[in-house]
Parts: structure tokens; C-alpha cells; sequence
């Protein structure tokens, strides 16, 4: 067997690589200058850790994140490849200790911040080296046009020229065409390959809706609906992560908060209870930021605006690394875009001052857009992809009906205009409501004329419609978020103007439904497993994913195997991840079978079946037009083996019989003594090889 596909399977557990991981491996082993964009979760450490153990040198991995270097030098070590790092997070004596490890090349991969290239004497050890190749991770913080400009990042122009021959592979999950060419002018990347993957996430599922109130409820609904899932939410300000923390708490979830005002022991503790599974869910602010690396992250939720689509979609794609079906829920109101503003007025350089309103506003009327929720974010990023029709809220919700709410905006416009225009929202829902609060009172607003002529309507449909006004301009947030009304306001108020909202951005109430909790017989075999795995998790001290991630997981639970060469089929599993974990498997695989026997034989455990997505059903589309495989590989630029698992997909959702799949595999049956051909030329070494086998089977069958 070729030896790249060898490690892919032996060290990494996988029989096949997945989109552009191939190229950017060969390329790499090439010594080519490398800018790979990939989505989170698209594989990209393979991309530069596989190369590294086909070289006899070291390999240096510049990251922003010391938890981040963490969890990957803990990954590496489990895989029995010596990896360190070099950062602030150690002792003088540890860095010293790993220094003397590196220069004498006991070291396959050493981890450092970009800060340590501002250090002439660290250069001057790393010139002592054999350095295969330079990585650099989250290689958008190079550009100042970027999201997460990174000041220390700049330091990285030093690398051609102290090390002009050695290649720099960079490698990034959120770039704009010019933050692209920015990174590859920023590193000064000579000739260097560009690969770029689609930017949509197939196993993602988005949901944005209008904020209630605080939020609570619809984030306690969203859980209630995706039990027994990990994943983090994300809050504006500190006091909401704690807070959101202690409720969840309180209803009974395992969760933690998470932000920069807490110690980085506590930091630290919570970050390793979330990766070693000993709470479910992490409310953090944007702390918790770039490279989170725990697989299996299920959800994701934002309880207010993201500052930018890059954060936005840099924080999404923390759910769903290891491919499996996750979910992102945000909730948003018009008083986050403010704030944001106000952020953006103070804080930022006044020459990048206007990008981030920009930036701003494209994330505000993304949560407002009726359109495809992927194809929005695939056009911010410059890509091209069709609507995802499965996949988020506006491509499943259908019609939406309109409502006219003309005759409640002008109720709400008299209450600002009779109220001088000096309050904000909830006082004037107070007054529309008919409170009896003391500040209401003081101001003598009970005497209005609109008093209490709202009392019909809830607080929520209230703050829907003054959100639609405040996003049409007929109303206008000043200082302290004191409403103002404008030109439009008023023809809206004189009834010269209608107003219309879509009825899915109608405030409503909203109340927790109780669900029993109770397992069903598949996910409570999952469940076994996942147990199993915490538990070696805790005894080891490594994140839960290192071990197996939840795809094998499931795959192991679908199949229970039980022997070496079963366990070494599953997706995942290769030789040194089952001399390390494979026979504990094994053992639980058989006391499950012993366990529920009668179970098994009446019921077969079953994985549950991948989202039926657009790509599947254009496939069975092409399908009932009579297409055979060759031509629908063709037509939709796929390969053969895309094409085969979207028939298995079909298949499994009763879409096509197995007759049907049957029929479309006929034609690609392999002759026996072909089939030998390929298996013999698999376990060969060599290409030559391969070709001396060719050539005497081409002079063998004249």
C-alpha cells in the first residue's frame, strides 16, 4: 500500500481523504507554498499533520490560541507522535526543556504563538533545525482587513526571509477574496497554491428568529427540542453569561460560564470540564473564540448580534467538526445593532472605523433577509452556491403570510409623539399596556389619550412592531435609545403609510413545553458508548473527541463489533488508536449484545439517517429522469462515489427501493479477475511496481 495511504488509515483511522485534503498533502510534501481555505470542520489539521510523518524533520505550527496548541498536541501524543509546545502558558524551565527536545530532533511537530517571532534568538534555534515546513493557523489574522486582525501576525513576514527555502502552508476558515490575496501579499508566499472549498456546511442547520425578552425561554424551547446535546451559547456581556449559566443550572442542565473577567484558572477548569464532558454547555462571550477544537460540539446559540458575518460564521463552525448533523440558533433585536455601534464609535481605529459599520449592517439584515440563509453567507465570502432548500428557517418555513399592523404602529407612534419623544421602548409599551408603574406615574403619562389602548396586545408583539419601524426608519434610536419619530414616522402616524410585517416576525409568547427526557432504545446504546468514552477521557486527562469522535461513535453502536479486524473496519479506528482503546470496546460491544439480545434480534439499533439536503434530492431528481450514474456524475460534477452515497442516502430514506439501487450499481460491477488486479496492486509499494504488474497483465491477455 502507498505509504500516504497507509498512515491516512494506520495513525488516522480513515480509508479515504476527504475534499482537497489530498492536493493540499501532496502539495505539500512538493515544497510548494500553500493558502488553503477550508471550512471548520474540513479537515485541515490532517492537511499539514499527515505530510509531517512522511519527513524526517520537524514541523512548526504557528497558532494564535495556547488552549488551542493544547488540544492538539494532546491529540498528536495520543497518536504516540511527539509534539510540544513553546508559550506562556509554561515555565521558563518547561520551554527550555522542550528547546533542548527540538534542536536535538526528538520532536515531529512544535507548537508556538506568532509572538515568538519577534525573539532573534528563538529564530536562531529554529535555524539550527531541520524544519520541514511552516504552518499557520488562522493565517486571517494576518490581514487588517480580516476580522480578527492580529498585530503580532505582521511578525510572520520574517519567515521567507530567515527561512527563504522553507515552505509556509497557511490555512484558514473564514477569507474574503481580499483578505485572501492580503494573507498570501502579507507572508510574501512565493508561487503559492490556492485551494478554496465551498463555503457551505451541509451538516448545519440555521435558525434566526426575533429576540423575546430576555431570551431565556426560547433558548430553554430550543433545548427541550435537541436533548442530550453539547454546545455553547454565546451572550453580549459578561452578567448575561453568568446569569444565562445559573438558569440553565437551575433547570437542570450540566452548564458553566465563560469570559475574560474570570481567572485563567477558572478559565481553564471550565474549558477542560466542557472537553472532557463534565458539563454539556458553556455560556461564554466572545472569549471562548477562535479554535475551539472539540468535535462534537451539537449547537450553537447567539443571544444577541454577532459584531461581523466572519464572526458569525467562524462561531457556527464550531458545531459539527466531525460532520455530523449540528445546529445554530441566534436571536437578535434592533437594540444590538446599537450597541454594536456604539462598540464600533469607541473602540475602533478611526481608518477601519467605517468597514466595521458596514460589516455591521450586513449582519443586522442578514437576520432581517427572507432569502436562503448558506447562499447569504456563500455571496458575503464571494462564493457561489444554490439555495440550501433543507437546511435553514426561510428555506422550510414556506409562504409567510403578511399582517397589517397600520392602525397598532400609528397607536405606538402617537404614545412617542404625546410622550415629547424623550422615552425609550419599554416605557412607551408601559403606557400603551396600561402600567401602574411609579415612573409612569411621576410623568402624569396615565392622563394619555392612549393610555392602556394597547392592552390587547403583549409586550413581545409591542417590541416586534417598533423593531420593524425602527428597521424601516419611520422610527429613529437616539442618544440613551430615546425613540424619535422621522418624516415616514409621521406619514405612518397620519395614515398615509402602511405598515406590513411577515407573521413569523410577530412578537409572540412563548411558553416550555415539558418533555419527558426518556432515551429511545438507539440512544440509549449511544449513550453507553459515550460514557465509556468520557470515562477514559477523565482516567487519561485527554478531551473526549481525541479518543473517538461521534461518527465513530454511532458507526460503533450500529455495528458492535467484536474483533480486531470488525473494530478495524469502523471509521476512525486505526491501529494505533485500537491498541490504545479497541479491546475496551470490544468488551463493551459484547456485554451490550449479552445485555439486550432479544432486543437486537426483534429490533436492529440504527444510526439515525443523514438529512435528506438539497444535494440528495437533485440527485434523485436527475434520477427519475432516467439519468444512469455515469451521466448524473457528469451532469452535477460529482464523482462516482458522491454519486453512490447519495444513492445509499435515497435508499435508506425509502426515496428509490433497493431493486432500483441494485439496478443503478449493475453496470459498475467490477470482473473477478479485475478485481484481483486492483487488490494486488493496492498492497504494492510502488508505482513502478504497479506498472512492471500492468505491462505483464497487458502481455499476458494478447
Amino acid at each position: 500500500m502507498n505509504k500516504k495511504y497507509q498512515i491516512l488509515k494506520d495513525i488516522f483511522g480513515h480509508d479515504k481523504f476527504r475534499s482537497f485534503q489530498e492536493e493540499v498533502v501532496d502539495c505539500i510534501i512538493n515544497k510548494e507554498d500553500v493558502l488553503t481555505i477550508l471550512p471548520t470542520g474540513g479537515g485541515k489539521s490532517l492537511c499539514y499533520q499527515l505530510p509531517t510523518l512522511l519527513m524526517g524533520g520537524t514541523t512548526v505550527v504557528i497558532s494564535p490560541l495556547i488552549a488551542l496548541m493544547q488540544d492538539q498536541i494532546k491529540a498528536l501524543n495520543d497518536l504516540d507522535i511527539n509534539a510540544q509546545m513553546i508559550s506562556s502558558a509554561t515555565s521558563n524551565d518547561e520551554n527550555s526543556f522542550t528547546l533542548q527536545k527540538l534542536l536535538n530532533g526528538e520532536l515531529k511537530f512544535i507548537y508556538v504563538a506568532p509572538e515568538r517571532f519577534s525573539s532573534n534568538d528563538f529564530v536562531s534555534v529554529l535555524q539550527r533545525i531541520n524544519i520541514n515546513y511552516f504552518v499557520i493557523d488562522e493565517a486571517h489574522c494576518v490581514s487588517a482587513w480580516g476580522h480578527e486582525f492580529r498585530a503580532e501576525y505582521r511578525n510572520l513576514d520574517r519567515l521567507k526571509r530567515f527561512f527563504p527555502n522553507t515552505p509556509i502552508c497557511a490555512f484558514t476558515a473564514t477569507a474574503t477574496k481580499k483578505v485572501e490575496a492580503d494573507i498570501s501579499s502579507s507572508l510574501n508566499l512565493q508561487n503559492p497554491r490556492h485551494f478554496r472549498a465551498k463555503t457551505v456546511r451541509d451538516n448545519i442547520d440555521i435558525k434566526v428568529e426575533p429576540r423575546i425578552s430576555n431570551g431565556k425561554t426560547q433558548i430553554l424551547n430550543f433545548l427541550k427540542s435537541h436533548k442530550g446535546l453539547c454546545g455553547i451559547i454565546y451572550t453580549f456581556t459578561r452578567k448575561e453569561a453568568e446569569s444565562t449559566a445559573e438558569f440553565l443550572v437551575q433547570s437542570g442542565y450540566r452548564s458553566k460560564a465563560y469570559h475574560a473577567g474570570l481567572s485563567n484558572d477558572v478559565k481553564n477548569k471550565v474549558f477542560e470540564d466542557f472537553v472532557y464532558e463534565k458539563i454539556d454547555i458553556v455560556v461564554a462571550t466572545i472569549a471562548f473564540g477562535m479554535g475551539i477544537d472539540k468535535s462534537n460540539i451539537r449547537f450553537v446559540i447567539h443571544t444577541s448580534l454577532p459584531k461581523t458575518l466572519e464572526n458569525y460564521y467562524q462561531e457556527i463552525g464550531r458545531a459539527g467538526r466531525d460532520g455530523e448533523m449540528s445546529y445554530v440558533y441566534m436571536l437578535y433585536s434592533k437594540s444590538d445593532e446599537v450597541k454594536r455601534k456604539i462598540q464600533i464609535e469607541e473602540a475602533i481605529d478611526n481608518s477601519y472605523k467605517q468597514t466595521g459599520l458596514d460589516k455591521l449592517e450586513f449582519m443586522y439584515r442578514y437576520c432581517l433577509s427572507n432569502n436562503c440563509r448558506h447562499k447569504l453567507i456563500a455571496g458575503y465570502f464571494e462564493d457561489e452556491i444554490d439555495e440550501c432548500k433543507t437546511l435553514c428557517d426561510n428555506c422550510t418555513k414556506g409562504e409567510v403570510e403578511q399582517v397589517d399592523v397600520s392602525i397598532d404602529a400609528q397607536k405606538l407612534l402617537s404614545a412617542i409623539y404625546r410622550s415629547e419623544q424623550r422615552f425609550g421602548l419599554n416605557h412607551i409599551i408601559d403606557i400603551l399596556r396600561g402600567s401602574k408603574n411609579q415612573k409612569l406615574l411621576e410623568f402624569g403619562h396615565e392622563k394619555l389619550s392612549v393610555y392602556n389602548l394597547g392592552a390587547n396586545k403583549s409586550k413581545n408583539e409591542w417590541t416586534a412592531i417598533a423593531d420593524k419601524l425602527i428597521d424601516i426608519q419611520a422610527l429613529i434610536l437616539g442618544e440613551y435609545r430615546v425613540l424619535k419619530i422621522s418624516s415616514l414616522g409621521l406619514e405612518i402616524l397620519k395614515g398615509k403609510e402602511k405598515l406590513l410585517i411577515d407573521s413569523d416576525k410577530l412578537g409572540f409568547d412563548l411558553k416550555i413545553q415539558d418533555e419527558e427526557l426518556e432515551l429511545t432504545f438507539d440512544e440509549e446504546i449511544f449513550e453507553k458508548f459515550k460514557t465509556l468514552r468520557r470515562q477514559i477521557a477523565q482516567e487519561n486527562e485527554i478531551p473526549a473527541y481525541v479518543i473517538f469522535g461521534d461518527k465513530t461513535l454511532k458507526e460503533l453502536a450500529l455495528k458492535l463489533p467484536l474483533t480486531k479486524d470488525e473494530i478495524l473496519e469502523i471509521n476512525g479506528v486505526g491501529l494505533v488508536k485500537y491498541e490504545k482503546y479497541g479491546e475496551v470496546f470490544i468488551e463493551l460491544c459484547k456485554s451490550i449484545k449479552e445485555e439486550f439480545s432479544e432486543k437486537l434480534e426483534a429490533d436492529e439499533i440504527k444510526v439515525p439517517l443523514k438529512k435528506l439536503t438539497k444535494t440528495y434530492l437533485e440527485t434523485y431528481e436527475l434520477l427519475n429522469e432516467g439519468k444512469n450514474l455515469e451521466e448524473i456524475s457528469q451532469i452535477r460534477d460529482l464523482g462516482i462515489t458522491s454519486v453512490l452515497n447519495h444513492i445509499n442516502v435515497l435508499n435508506e430514506h425509502e426515496k428509490i427501493s433497493k431493486q432500483k439501487k441494485d439496478e443503478l450499481l449493475k453496470p459498475l460491477e467490477i470482473p473477478l479477475d479485475i478485481k484481483n488486479w486492483i487488490e494486488a496492486g493496492l498492497k504494492l509499494d510502488s508505482l513502478n511496481q504497479l506498472k512492471q504488474q500492468l505491462y505483464l497483465y497487458e502481455y499476458l491477455v494478447k
